[in-house]
């Protein structure tokens, strides 16, 4: 039996080879692109004749993605999406909407193996990693439902991109293709929690997306127990990267900390972390900043969020010691907009509904 084809995370070059090999024109390759690459089905491209239609509909992986479900924020607009994969996995994509444009938070695998305390999406593991086309669904999807330009990309939705390397950077190339969406590198941000060796490899790939390193402690003694991958990658190990991803790149690297109360958000937290990173950039002309973020309370993992004074207090603390700090809007609250919460749900929905 022919191995289907995935159609929707060919570029250009690949898709002109598929179609020759069909016996089909070169062009049907910059036909066929054009219209994928932004969300469009095979049965939607009308140039082409029924036969070859019907041909790719056989032949050729369906892997855009399903709206499952779709809550939308009373508050502030913010919509939620919990996407169908072809195979019946489910996950999670976050549209918000801002004065400068929508940003789109996007998944990179189904579930999570990083094992990160505070985090829905890791809970159950990791069932797979998402395909390029999958990736690239989720923006056509909250397109096509919305009916708003998506301009901004961060992937800091279900999995850890880095551990999805070669289809995160696919994907990465599709976007922001001219003849697709053409969303600018500068306009996507990933989002890893720490994975070093992939840190590496981004640089040696040169796209200039902006790289956040998700922190949440300030030594490894506390890292290692709310990050399982810090035992494998220490804070000595992941600064280096970074570090040598500025050196590298030139650009700028963000630092996400989530503050647990009574876990890492006290003054002297926020003292060693200024020394830690101050120290580590020192000499290098990096800008150092970091996004302070409220945890979100998931019953499974106990854990709460402090007061907005004591987040502001943190903030301030940081401020003081030379180290740009920003309060991360919280934006859904009243649509669980926190990646793995919906997702987790819908599981438990569907075990009940098989019980």
């Amino acid at each position: 039996m022919t191995e289907k084809k995935d159609l929707y995370s060919m570029l250009p070059e690949e898709l002109t080879e598929y179609f020759t090999s069909l016996g089909e024109p070169k062009f049907r390759a910059k036909q066929a692109f054009s219209r994928l690459a932004t969300g469009s089905r095979i049965s939607e491209l009308t140039s082409f004749p029924k036969a070859l239609r019907e041909r790719l509909e056989r032949e050729t992986l369906p892997t855009l993605p399903e709206v499952e479900e779709k809550l939308t924020s009373k508050i502030d607009g913010t919509v939620k999406y919990l996407f169908r994969l072809h195979d019946g996995s489910c996950i999670e994509s976050v549209l918000m909407k801002y004065k400068h444009g929508n940003t789109l938070c996007i998944s990179s695998q189904v579930g999570c193996y990083m094992g990160c305390r505070f985090c829905a999406s890791t809970i159950g593991g990791k069932l797979r990693d998402l395909y390029p086309s999958e990736l690239l669904g989720q923006v056509t999807a909250a397109e096509r439902d919305s009916g708003e330009r998506i301009s901004n990309i961060v992937m800091m939705g279900i999995g850890e991109p880095l551990d999805n390397f070669d289809n995160v950077i696919k994907f990465l190339k599709l976007v922001n293709h001219p003849d697709g969406l053409n969303i600018g590198y500068r306009h996507i941000s990933l989002s890893t929690c720490g994975v070093v060796p992939g840190i590496y490899r981004l640089a040696e790939v040169d796209i200039p997306i902006t790289l956040s390193i998700s922190l949440h402690a300030s030594n490894d003694e506390k890292r290692s127990e709310i990050m399982p991958v810090n035992k494998k990658w220490n804070i000595k190990a992941l600064l280096t990267a970074c570090v040598d991803y500025y050196k590298v790149t030139g650009r700028r690297i963000s630092f996400e900390y989530t503050l647990i109360s009574g876990k890492n958000d006290t003054e002297r937290d926020a003292a060693e972390l200024a020394e830690l990173l101050v120290g580590a950039f020192r000499g290098t002309g990096a800008p150092i900043h970091v996004n302070l973020i409220r945890v979100n309370e998931v019953k499974e993992t106990g854990f709460k969020k402090g007061t907005p004074e004591s987040v502001n207090a943190f903030a301030k603390a940081l401020e003081a010691r030379g180290v740009v700090a920003t309060v991360r809007r919280k934006l859904g609250s009243d649509v669980n907009a926190a990646c793995g919460q919906l997702r987790r749900s819908k599981m438990a929905e569907n075990t009940q509904n098989d019980n």
